[in-house]
């Protein structure tokens, strides 16, 4: 019973912790986000840095789907929103149904129809529309935030890798089905807000989310959610799906002729990558208090992108730094060079992509991992002589 319970634990820390190494880095993570960023900085920063983080979950997805499967997506943005809208569906819901109690039967001091969303009323629908109703209930909420853009990524992938679509097509498509959504968002005014997209978000079940001390509940719960995406992520690429998909990246065609369905495969980390982004953008909507059509245009999914890239499209740990220094660059830039930001912020790309092919994952494996297995290598050594007796 203890072989086998010594054989699990050893199983559990070489596949989900990913090793001493991984277990360093991940541990590194934690420490800068749970400890570090809370003890350093302001609470305003602190959002700011929710903020971010809940753009990571998508950069964590796009290392399983490009990274490890090959499938460059360039509209990761579609998924991230349509989790951000359906959670903002039910805190709308929410905010409405408070603003009629506080109004009772004054619809003046209501401004809208008691219990209905205040950009409805505006555009003159006064019936709850019947793709509204779950949203009521914040179980089937939850399911949809992930059910939703899943089943969108499963029709986009059975359709897409069927027909052996990929590369660039693939990519150019992604795009253009992101753009597609933004544009039917913005026109339907009336079920989604418009261009204004869903504002007003106040509580969540009854608790206030914009009070800086929720806010800062919500961070942890941000960073919890990305170190358990991080764990299930190296889980899977450690099983033997996760070597087939790295062999459908490399011979597609070998994989494909030795019996196994590429295009089940293919869909299948799509579909995993469209729900973590699902519940990034869920946890965006908690964090920054509203949802617009123009944080899932075609833009957002190219800086997701980025994201990864700068971290590292192998590394699930990098994807996280490459989505904190990135945007932390893009915010720092546009405050104090807002006529320059843009071309500053591409020359630090343009360096990255050419300094450091393998991103900032792959520069620290280079140049700073290797030293500091030098010096723990040595002192085991010592350690080991020590034991048994010898100088």
């Amino acid at each position: 019973m203890q072989h086998l319970q010594g054989s699990f634990v050893n199983t559990l820390y070489r596949n989900v912790l990913g090793g001493p190494t991984g277990a360093i880095g991940l541990g590194l993570l934690a420490l800068l986000l749970l400890v570090f960023l809370p003890l350093t900085i302001d609470s305003f920063r602190l959002n700011l840095m929710g903020k971010y983080l809940s753009l990571s979950f998508v950069a964590i997805g796009l290392v399983m789907c490009w990274g490890y499967g090959g499938i460059m997506s360039l509209g990761q943005g579609l998924f991230w929103g349509l989790g951000g809208y359906c959670m903002a569906a039910f805190l709308k819901l929410e905010a409405a149904a408070s603003i009629a109690g506080e109004a009772g039967s004054d619809q003046n001091k209501a401004l809208t129809t008691v219990g209905i969303p205040d950009f409805m009323d505006w555009n003159q629908i006064t019936v709850l529309p019947w793709f509204w109703e779950p949203f009521h209930s914040f179980p089937l909420t939850l399911l949809l935030i992930f059910a939703v853009p899943t089943i969108i990524a499963y029709i986009i992938g059975v359709a897409m890798f069927k027909r052996r679509v990929g590369g660039v097509y693939f990519a150019i498509i992604t795009q253009a089905l992101c753009w597609t959504m933004e544009i039917l968002f913005v026109t339907r005014q009336g079920w989604t807000g418009g261009i204004n997209g869903i504002t007003d978000l106040r509580t969540l079940l009854g608790w206030d989310i914009r009070t800086p001390e929720n806010q800062t509940i919500i961070y942890f719960v941000t960073c919890f959610l990305i170190i358990g995406c991080i764990l299930f992520g190296r889980w899977l690429l450690n099983t033997k799906f996760g070597r087939i998909l790295l062999a459908v990246r490399d011979m597609e065609d070998r994989v494909r002729f030795s019996g196994y369905d590429v295009a089940n495969i293919k869909t299948m980390v799509f579909c995993i990558a469209a729900a973590m982004s699902a519940l990034g953008g869920a946890m965006f909507v908690l964090n920054v208090g509203f949802m617009s059509p123009k944080l899932i245009t075609i833009e957002p999914s190219i800086y997701m992108v980025i994201f990864c890239a700068v971290g590292g499209r192998m590394s699930l740990i990098g994807a996280v730094y490459g989505t904190l220094a990135v945007s932390f660059g893009r915010t720092f830039f546009s405050e104090q060079f807002p006529a320059l930001w843009f071309f500053l912020m591409g020359s630090i790309f343009l360096l990255v992509t050419m300094v450091f092919p393998d991103g900032l994952a792959g520069a620290v494996r280079r140049w700073i991992w290797p030293p500091i297995e030098r010096l723990f290598g040595k002192g085991r050594a010592i350690s080991a002589a020590v034991k048994e007796g010898q100088p």
